[in-house]
């Protein structure tokens, strides 16, 4: 997926809003929008958003010689999500679809996003589940998600931000534990989540966890570890969680089930989707595409 020139004042404000994290110094604040602002204006928008976006809080970490400015953040949002979560696993075993409600949550969790919001409340996560639970889904392609991850010898599932991992252990424990691989960031971007965040979760109690060696907000996979690489390639199903995975993996070159909010007007249109809609959506392959086009052009369609 393209950057758009939409994409700018987003740049700007997550540059803004870090620095505010990271210190109380005007002065550093004006020279992060500084150089963030003349990293945007010779950006190549053919790259997708989170190739900028590493480039900018590589800045940003940079000037304010903070090498995690949202990890207080993290972690609070992370304790947000666990008082919750007792509450939500209850929903999940008392209904009569728990696969379908764990999936909605895991969206819902995808409000805590950092990148997008300035400022995350609990009333806001609680109003992002609510949301979820009630809103249409594409039924079709969660019937196709439920039998992929039934039939798959090996998932692996692509995690987002700190917090919202909390609701994708809901997801993670509706699927063969034995089966699964989650993946983190390497390295500290915005509140992605990375081991600790996921050990805070209590995912590494439960699945394999592996980093991606990128400090990158979304999937760069020619940034990302061999062994990242690896497993993406060979999984039988691969779940993206997110905005940034959605914006670095559309055009990937396999079959990916992604899970998400769209909370931004770019990608919803890129989706063809509301702003706010809650999403699953499944990639089809260039090859597979190609594929599909001949036997329907040879059968006249």
């Amino acid at each position: 997926m393209k950057t758009s020139l939409d994409c700018i004042p987003c740049f700007l404000r997550q540059s803004l809003d870090a620095a505010r994290l990271a210190s109380d110094d005007p002065r550093v604040h004006e020279a992060v929008v500084r150089e963030v602002a003349e990293k945007a204006a010779c950006m190549n928008v053919a790259e997708p958003p989170p190739v900028i976006g590493q480039k900018i809080h590589r800045i940003i970490r940079k000037l304010t010689g903070m090498s995690d400015p949202y990890r207080d953040l993290k972690d609070r949002l992370n304790q947000i999500a666990l008082r919750l979560y007792p509450g939500l696993k209850r929903r999940v075993q008392a209904s009569r679809d728990p696969f379908e409600i764990a999936v909605r949550l895991a969206i819902a969790g995808n409000v805590i996003d950092c990148g997008v919001y300035s400022q995350i409340a609990e009333k806001d996560i609680k109003r992002a589940i609510d949301e979820a639970l009630a809103a249409r889904i594409d039924t079709v392609t969660l019937e196709g998600f439920r039998q992929a991850v039934s039939a798959a010898g090996e998932i692996f599932y692509v995690a987002d931000n700190a917090g919202e991992i909390v609701f994708d252990r809901l997801l993670i424990e509706e699927l063969p534990l034995q089966k699964i691989v989650v993946a983190v960031k390497g390295h500290p971007v915005i509140n992605d989540a990375t081991r600790s965040d996921a050990e805070a979760a209590g995912v590494t109690g439960l699945v394999t966890v592996i980093d991606n060696g990128s400090d990158a907000p979304g999937t760069i996979l020619e940034d990302c570890s061999e062994t990242f690489r690896r497993r993406f390639h060979e999984a039988d199903v691969v779940i993206a969680k997110g905005q940034g995975n959605y914006e670095t993996l559309s055009d990937a070159d396999r079959e990916i089930f992604f899970l998400l909010k769209a909370k931004c007007p770019v990608i919803a249109d890129d989706i063809g989707c509301e702003s706010g809609s809650v999403v699953i959506s499944r990639s089809v392959p260039l090859k597979r595409a190609q594929d599909d086009a001949k036997e329907q052009s040879h059968a006249g369609i």
